[in-house]
């Protein structure tokens, strides 16, 4: 592998793309490179749906990468979760930079190389996406949340987020690979259980799934990700991985290898891995994403431990007002599919209601916290495992913010996390959709010009759905009348 001596001299080391930090670690790695047995690289970059998308070079192509970047169409940004691209990129697009599907530019994080375990001989690279001028791709997801930790920074704080993760995995019996399945999207694959469910953190469960989860635990760890805990979940086939805690970019970026590691291990062996909430599976259960966050002053001092008389700490407190007040507006970048919201159901162990507790399974936000205790945290049972992570976290950075900046302080914890009388979450994508697309808040956070994109692409997301017809109406309709 040659031509790392000139990524400094290259566009992008010139033109500020890739820092001088940068630049070293992309030389180092094309120097430990040399005389390996790599022979491709994936060059990805992770979509507005949370998809790893990007192209597959030969090896030797990795140097030129470093130096001038790669080119994918901007079309790509323009999709919704079937594929199809949603704005006219023909014409009527106006000033938009998508105009007449030119390419973007994709930039490469050094940080993000993995050799892949699951194909001897090939690695990721993950990419910041940019336009082709340079100048930023201000909804590109990676992009969003770097504003987002950029402003926690400047408030001189620092944040660390944890993954907990549900998930299902199946035995594929009809990959529907026919000529007719090849629709948009394509049909999905007839599956059936490879154990049985509602056996929760069952020994003898676990032992008959734990082929599977051993196999994804050895490829989790051969990438690096800092794995914690392999669980049995509540339902069939259903699985939960824990991560040790991070800062925010480096768990997104995780997060986004995860789901595609565990897709493309599970494929090779006949299983079908679904990040999907809710399944339509007779006796499933729903899949939620837990996600952990505390915040630390510049210098690595914890500050959501409560006080000695378990008084909520003040930054705890501006905390977790900021994720209340901006939940149900939030809840766009925290449960993007239509699937999600039929997770929202009261006494199943995920929220309904955009309330408070503590160690409360029940609520929207289950407070973890001790005196002393160095780890205490919030837990946001919000987001769906299907969520775009850059989006997620962003949406919590910048909520948690603005409830410290205002001095915000929330209401009394709940006992009852689905009694009467609290604001409920978005019950649709829909009334998601609309929620934040009248955000004052979002529109000053994250601009307009975001908050209109996602909107645009998320709402014909609805729209076909809206128009498709449901077994239920059949059920319902077909005979009566």
């Amino acid at each position: 592998m040659s031509g790392n001596a000139g990524i400094s001299q290259g566009r992008l080391a010139q033109t500020g793309l890739l820092d001088a930090d940068a630049v070293a670690a992309a030389e180092a790695l094309l120097a430990d490179l040399q005389g390996s047995d790599l022979e491709t690289v994936r060059v990805l970059f992770p979509d507005q749906h949370g998809v790893l998308r990007g192209k597959t070079l030969v090896a030797s192509a990795l140097a030129s990468v470093f130096t001038a970047g790669i080119s994918v169409p901007s079309t790509l940004f323009l999709k919704d979760t079937s594929h199809r691209t949603v704005y006219p990129v023909w014409d009527g697009a106006g000033d938009s930079p998508m105009q007449g599907a030119g390419d973007v530019l994709l930039v490469p994080d050094p940080s993000t190389f993995r050799h892949l375990p699951q194909a001897p001989g090939s690695a990721w690279i993950l990419c910041d996406a940019v336009m082709k001028s340079g100048a930023a791709l201000p909804f590109a997801p990676r992009t969003v949340l770097r504003r987002a930790v950029q402003a926690l920074t400047d408030a001189g704080l620092q944040m660390q987020v944890g993954l907990e993760v549900e998930f299902h995995v199946f035995e594929i019996i009809d990959p529907a690979l026919e000529h007719g399945d090849a629709t948009m999207p394509p049909a999905p694959p007839d599956t059936r259980n490879l154990a049985p469910g509602y056996q929760f953190l069952t020994e003898t469960l676990y032992a008959r799934l734990e082929p599977v989860s051993e196999m994804l635990r050895r490829a989790v760890q051969a990438i690096g990700l800092p794995l914690r805990s392999m669980e049995v979940e509540m339902g069939p086939s259903q699985l939960e991985f824990t991560f040790d805690p991070a800062d925010p970019m480096t768990h997104a970026d995780n997060l986004m290898m995860l789901r595609t590691l565990v897709k493309e291990v599970c494929v090779q062996e006949g299983l079908h891995a679904t990040f999907m909430s809710r399944p339509k599976l007779a006796n499933g259960c729903a899949s939620g994403w837990h996600l952990h966050q505390s915040l630390f002053d510049s210098m690595g001092t914890p500050l959501m431990m409560p006080q000695p008389d378990g008084a909520l700490s003040t930054h705890a407190a501006g905390w977790i007002a900021g994720l209340l007040e901006h939940a149900a507006e939030s809840c766009l970048l925290t449960t993007p599919t239509v699937n999600g919201y039929k997770r929202y159901q009261p006494y199943k162990l995920a929220p309904d209601r955009v309330v408070w507790g503590h160690d409360n399974r029940g609520a929207m936000l289950r407070a973890i916290m001790a005196p002393g205790d160095r780890a205490s945290r919030i837990e946001n049972r919000v987001p769906e495992s299907a969520a775009n992570p850059y989006y997620a976290f962003a949406s919590q950075i910048l909520s948690g913010l603005d409830g410290l900046t205002h001095g915000r302080r929330p209401p009394p914890p709940v006992e009852n996390p689905h009694g009467a009388g609290a604001e409920a979450l978005p019950r649709s994508l829909g009334a998601a959709i609309d929620g934040f697309e009248t955000s004052a808040f979002y529109r000053a956070a994250l601009g307009s010009e975001v908050v209109d994109y996602l909107v645009r692409i998320k709402r014909a997301e609805w729209e076909r759905y809206l128009a498709h017809v449901s077994d239920w109406e059949q059920a319902e309709y077909f005979g009566l009348y």
